[in-house]
């Protein structure tokens, strides 16, 4: 970048770059072993750390870094109780535009930087759905090293009741009725270390009650259960890779995975982004030179700021690497939880890949922004700005409305969550397998699932599973739909 670059609170702005569904993350942060994250209490008010200092904070990284500074409202500080809701006045008319929902916010810089560089969060480790036909919590996804694991919770298991002891049960339906699904959230608790709960689930081993205690767990980005593999079926093989979140102790998983895949001279990719929220930009970028052989210095993505930050643009060109390969063909999964670097690459490798591309599952999020970050370190407060546009190397960027309607050929599928991940009788693998052996897929995205105005009215696609959401989500809640 030009001489004329600013240094962003002391750390090159490449480092804090982000893009996520609802937030950010920190690539400053080490990627070493396991970290542990204790969450933060609220920060004592002091002369530098009071309300209205946080505000006037928030308010400066706004007005100087906000990619729409058009669309920023004048309200009175005064008026907001808490500096998110000051914040999220500010950003209205932006939001009513559909250009941040929700992507500007304050945040523990402690618990941001533990979850970026190794996952590191609280709570059972699982991705919850409801299931408002069945009245019941649905997992979509496990995470190994949680404790809902070792209860023997696991992908498909159902929720039907919650309570804090045996005694004080109540059924999914009854919450619902009384509260709403937010309900559902203030029933499972705090994500705290030690916030125990009995959850009534059912599965293949039929109904009991459990208990289950909250902990601090690292999250692996690519599970040693189903993460990477090889699909082999009809004489063909075929490379498989989920990729949970995009942090930095994804990176040498990424660069295993891809080395594998070339060892074995396998070209057809399927790339499961379905709940992946987003997440670092770098690791994004390493994903396309992983699928970048032969592509050398050719553009993969583009980072564009405010007209009077234009100093700060940036693009990424393919760097291979000795894991790299050349794809052939790849089928990308996505869900309405796909977001921000997980449509950064799809979007980036579409150019390069046009019809031996597609999207399979649902349409995704329609995040075509990030965020940057900057701290006010003495109240452990991090502002996470929507700060840039992102688009491929032709330019194009704008899929606010997803990026279903920018791939001709997707292929509609649902998402089992009586099957596995990573197993080939899955709905969605089954589709993409099916496109990447030459078969014609029978459907395409439908319109109804995509855009705001789609989603708001409840239209989804195939039954694809309503991740259920706090209303303010943690900084690893941001990045995993869904997760508790």
């Amino acid at each position: 970048m030009g001489k004329s670059k600013q240094p962003v609170a002391a750390v090159t702005l490449a480092a804090l770059m982000l893009a996520s569904c609802g937030g950010g993350g920190s690539s400053t942060a080490g990627s070493g072993g396991p970290v542990t994250v204790t969450p933060t209490p609220t920060p004592t008010p002091t002369a530098t750390c009071a309300l209205a200092s946080r505000q006037a904070f928030a308010k400066a990284v706004i007005d100087e870094w906000y990619l729409f500074p058009s669309d920023v409202a004048n309200v009175s500080a005064a008026s907001h109780s808490n500096v998110q809701s000051y914040i999220d006045a500010l950003v209205a008319p932006a939001r009513a535009l559909n250009k941040d929902r929700f992507f500007t916010y304050i945040t523990s810089i402690a618990e941001e930087n533990a979850f970026y560089a190794s996952g590191s969060s609280a709570g059972f480790g699982v991705r919850m759905t409801y299931d408002a036909a069945g009245q019941r919590i649905l997992i979509a996804e496990a995470y190994e090293s949680a404790p809902a694991f070792a209860a023997g919770i696991d992908r498909g298991t159902a929720i039907v009741a919650i309570g804090t002891n045996s005694g004080n049960l109540r059924t999914v339906a009854s919450i619902v009725a009384t509260e709403g699904t937010a309900g559902l959230t203030n029933a499972l608790g705090p994500n705290d270390p030690g916030v125990s709960r009995v959850l009534r689930i059912t599965d293949a081993a039929g109904t009991r009650d459990i208990t289950v205690a909250k902990a601090d767990y690292s999250l692996d980005p690519v599970s040693d259960r189903y993460g990477a593999k090889i699909i082999t079926e009809g004489g063909r093989s075929y490379g498989y890779l989920n990729l949970r979140t995009f942090i930095s102790s994804a990176d040498d998983q990424l660069k295993a995975a891809f080395a594998d895949f070339g060892a074995r001279g396998v070209t057809d990719i399927i790339i499961d982004f379905r709940y992946n929220g987003g997440g670092l930009v770098s690791t994004a970028n390493l994903m396309g030179d992983l699928m970048g052989a032969g592509r050398a210095g050719q553009l993969f993505s583009q980072t564009r700021f405010r007209a009077n930050k234009s100093a700060e643009n940036d693009e990424h060109r393919f760097t291979p690497g000795s894991q790299s390969i050349a794809p052939t063909r790849i089928a990308f999964i996505g869900t309405a939880s796909t977001a921000s670097a997980s449509e950064l690459v799809i979007n980036s490798m579409l150019p390069y890949l046009g019809t031996n591309m597609t999207l399979v599952g649902g349409n995704t999020y329609g995040k075509p922004v990030g965020q940057i970050a900057l701290d006010k370190t003495e109240c452990d407060d991090r502002m996470r700005v929507v700060a840039f546009a992102t688009a491929n190397s032709t330019g194009a960027g704008d899929y606010y409305d997803g990026l279903a309607p920018k791939i001709a050929n997707s292929c509609a599928a649902g998402d089992d969550l009586t099957v596995p991940l990573g197993d080939p009788r899955e709905a969605s693998i089954r589709a993409a397998i099916g496109f990447l052996s030459g078969n014609a897929c029978t459907r395409r995205i439908a319109d109804a699932s995509v855009g705001p105005a789609a989603r708001s009215s409840g239209a989804r696609l195939l039954a694809e599973p309503e991740m259920l959401t706090p209303e303010r989500p943690s900084a690893a809640q941001r990045e995993l739909p869904g997760l508790f």
